[in-house]
C-alpha cells in the first residue's frame, strides 16, 4: 500500500504544469469560436428586437388614432357632423406626426355627403422606419354610423372602403 501512495504522488508531481510555462490569454481559435457564437446569437436576436421596436412605435399610432376618435366625438357633440380636418378638432395642422419628425403621419378625412355620420383617420408610417412593419405600415380607423372598423396595409397601398373590417391583427391589444 505504501508503494501505491508513492507512485500516486509521483504521478501527481509529473502532471502539474511547469510554473515557468504558465498559459496566459486565449488562443486565436478560442477567440474565433467566441466571435462566431456572438455573431449567431446577434443574427437570431436582432430581427426579434427590431420587431419589438416597431410594435412599440405602432402603439403610438394607435394611441394617436384613439385620441382623434375621442376628439371627433367631442366635435360632433357640438356640431352636426364630424370634423374634416385635424385643425377643426384642435391640432396645429391638417397632418401631424405622432412624434415630431418620426414614425407616423396622422390625417383625418370626411366626405361632405357623409360627414354627419362617417370619417376616416389614418396613420401612415411608410416614410419612416415603420415602412418595414409589413402589413402594419399604414393604419386606419373608420367610424360610420357609430360602427368602428379598422384597417392596415403595407407602405405602398391605399385604403378603400373594403379595407376596413371589424377586427384587424395590427389593432389587436
Amino acid at each position: 500500500m505504501g508503494i501505491a501512495v508513492i507512485e500516486n504522488l509521483n504521478a501527481m508531481h509529473l502532471s502539474t504544469p511547469n510554473p515557468q510555462r504558465s498559459q496566459r490569454g486565449f488562443t486565436i481559435v478560442e477567440l474565433m469560436i467566441a466571435v462566431v457564437v456572438i455573431g449567431v446569437i446577434a443574427a437570431l436576436a436582432l430581427p426579434s428586437f427590431l420587431d419589438s421596436i416597431r410594435k412599440g412605435r405602432r402603439s403610438e399610432a394607435l394611441s394617436a388614432l384613439s385620441a382623434i376618435q375621442q376628439a371627433q366625438e367631442r366635435y360632433r357633440s357640438n356640431n352636426r357632423n364630424y370634423a374634416g380636418a385635424l385643425t377643426d378638432i384642435g391640432y396645429a395642422s391638417a397632418s401631424v406626426t405622432t412624434r415630431p419628425g418620426e414614425y407616423y403621419t396622422v390625417q383625418v378625412s370626411t366626405d361632405s355627403a357623409t360627414s354627419a355620420t362617417r370619417y376616416v383617420a389614418t396613420a401612415d408610417g411608410s416614410a419612416s422606419g415603420q415602412a418595414g412593419d409589413g402589413q402594419c405600415a399604414k393604419l386606419g380607423v373608420e367610424v360610420n354610423r357609430g360602427e368602428i372598423r379598422y384597417a392596415s396595409c403595407n407602405s405602398s397601398c391605399t385604403f378603400t372602403a373594403s379595407s376596413f373590417t371589424r377586427s384587424n391583427p395590427c389593432w389587436s391589444r
